[in-house]
């Protein structure tokens, strides 16, 4: 029974779902701005020096990597799940799936619209503010800040939020919701605590990488209404490419095929029961006459015996 209905769940469904997309609603525009408050914080204790930058250069000087190396091999792996090309390819043959299977593409499109945002935003202010990384670091206690490097904020950790986080974006019921939060949670924080660990990152860049992806999540619901248009333009565009030969098919009437012929039966009770029988038509009509003709022969109308009864006579009648 179990495999059934997991089988029945590969399907493709009948009709694309009707759930509606997120609306910005007022409680995400109080969290959007909220954490775009905290983003702005972290960048500006970064440009100010403040105790951030102490904390990052503390952990740098500990390297995790060499106080717990049993973890290295297995985080080497576990930090790819942060890397833009792996995550997107995987998340997208999810994505395409589902797509193919709810007949709609808002799942890519949601995909496509996040990987952009997240380029845009998170590139710009790396490349703006040309952080080194640790292994790069020049002067102790900087910020190494405006030195050509592109390491601040951390793009592994603000893409393990947004793409894994598509995923509890997309989802359909309440419980897949909650348990994909807690899945992208996991990747989000483990990819970032693993660039700390591994020396690339320092906490700095970390910290804003994870807002940096939570404000995109937050933000998608803005994208809503373009990525609509853009579906509707793919759709009416492949329907003008199809050929006029696969035109979709219509009703053909279809012509009643003539029954057998029915045939009263002479005999007692015929004018009881005329109004049983079916009359014919067409050629069953034609073939009732010629069984008619042929059967025995009837006595005329004028022959059969008056059926007009008569009173009965009395004593002076006689």
């Amino acid at each position: 029974m179990r495999t059934d209905r997991l089988l029945a769940r590969l399907e493709q469904e009948p009709e694309r779902p009707s759930n509606p997309a997120p609306r910005m609603s007022g409680t995400r525009k109080v969290l959007f701005a909220a954490t775009g408050v905290v983003y702005a914080l972290i960048v500006a204790a970064v440009l100010l020096t403040t105790e951030l930058v102490r904390w990052d250069w503390q952990l740098m000087l500990l390297r995790p990597y060499k106080q717990w190396p049993e973890f290295h091999a297995f985080l080497d792996y576990f930090v790819v799940l942060g890397q833009r090309g792996p995550t997107a390819v995987l998340v997208a043959a999810w994505l395409g799936w589902r797509s193919w299977r709810q007949r709609t593409l808002r799942p890519l499109l949601v995909l496509a619209s996040a990987l952009l945002v997240l380029n845009v935003s998170v590139g710009a202010v790396k490349i703006g503010l040309g952080r080194l990384g640790p292994h790069y670091a020049t002067q102790v206690g900087s910020a190494e800040l405006f030195a050509g490097g592109d390491i601040f904020p951390s793009g592994h950790t603000a893409n393990a939020v947004v793409t894994w986080g598509i995923l509890a974006y997309l989802a359909t019921t309440p419980r897949a919701r909650r348990v994909l939060s807690v899945v992208a949670a996991v990747f989000a924080l483990g990819v970032g605590a693993t660039t700390v660990y591994l020396g690339t990152h320092w906490l700095s860049d970390v910290l804003l990488g994870w807002v940096a992806g939570l404000i995109i999540l937050l933000g998608l619901p803005w994208c809503e209404p373009s990525i609509a248009r853009v579906e509707a333009k793919i759709y009416a565009y492949r329907e003008r490419l199809r050929p006029v030969g696969r035109a979709r098919p219509f009703p053909v009437p279809v012509t009643p095929m003539a029954g057998p012929p029915v045939v009263a039966r002479a005999g007692h009770g015929d004018g009881q029961h005329a109004g049983a029988h079916a009359e014919p038509t067409g050629a069953g009509r034609a073939a009732a006459v010629r069984g008619h003709t042929t059967g025995r022969a009837h006595p005329a109308r004028g022959d059969r015996p008056s059926a007009t009864r008569t009173a009965t006579l009395g004593p002076r009648g006689r």
